[in-house]
């Protein structure tokens, strides 16, 4: 099945809250406006705010309240994607300078956090206190994530419970939101809520799975950022797991972890290779 299939249904809706989106970057201040329109600019798959839309499609499928919900979603992944860049100190996304290089970290930052409040302001539109509630746990679950891979960076002795409990909070967390808020705003019983966020949860984790894998075998071309990241940062992931498992005395992984002061940022892609 095809992307352009999948997305079918609600290719309208989804160019609606491609509309919303940038009516967010309309503001009174051209430096905010710039930021908020290069930030927000179309590209992405818009995968979460997609999941908003579809998960609706089983019972009550009301617009009023689903274009809020489903910017809200993607603008906080957006912010999520702002804040990433600025902490890991990353110069490309998506085929692009990111907004830290153009525009400093502490701009960044900032950004992220007025791109999270609107996100905020969006999920309020929707009057559904359970939903806002979903909204505020869900950003309370990926700073925890951010938090927890910053402190275990540059450690070899993690599990794979620790790696999935990690990309549970970063990534699936959020496809967790935007498929049960889409349930819950559609008025669907508790047992499809519950099924649709069990989907949310585990494409989630799927998606980072496999875009962890891609680190390793992928092209900066294909990926819009540099391949190898991940490492370069201190980021153990399943395929680097899966390395260390196999040869448990030496790999190119152990030297990068253990010689990380000694290496330059291009000596430390070099290694990964």
């Amino acid at each position: 099945m095809s992307l352009n299939t999948i997305y079918q249904p609600i290719e309208e809706d989804l160019a609606k809250v491609e509309a919303w989106l940038r009516s967010v970057a309309e503001t009174d201040f051209p430096w905010l406006e710039e930021l908020l329109g290069y930030s927000l600019k179309e590209g992405g798959k818009r995968i979460r705010p997609t999941l908003t839309l579809l998960s609706s499609k089983f019972y009550n499928y009301d617009l009023t309240l689903l274009l809020p919900m489903a910017t809200a979603i993607e603008l906080m992944h957006t912010a999520t994607l702002v804040h990433d860049d600025a902490i890991d100190k990353s110069m490309i996304r998506r085929g692009r300078a990111t907004v830290n290089k153009l525009w400093g970290e502490d701009k960044a930052i900032l950004l992220g956090d007025y791109l999270f409040a609107k996100a905020g302001e969006f999920a309020a539109e929707t009057q559904n206190l359970r939903v806002i509630k979903l909204f505020s746990q869900t950003l309370e679950i990926i700073s925890l994530g951010e938090l927890n891979q910053s402190f275990s960076a540059f450690r070899l002795e993690q599990t794979r419970q620790q790696y999935l409990q990690r990309i549970s909070s970063k990534t699936a967390s959020l496809f967790l939101a935007a498929t049960e808020s889409g349930a819950i705003l559609s008025q669907a019983p508790e047992e499809l809520v519950t099924v649709l966020r069990d989907y949310g949860y585990n494409l989630g984790i799927a998606f980072q799975i496999v875009d962890d894998i891609l680190d390793y075998i992928s092209t900066e071309e294909e990926m819009g950022k540099p391949i190898g990241s991940d490492l370069a940062q201190g980021t153990l992931t399943l395929p680097a797991m899966l390395l260390l498992e196999r040869y448990p005395e030496d790999n190119p992984v152990k030297r990068l972890f253990q010689n990380r002061d000694k290496l330059g940022d291009r000596d430390k892609q070099e290694n990964i290779k």
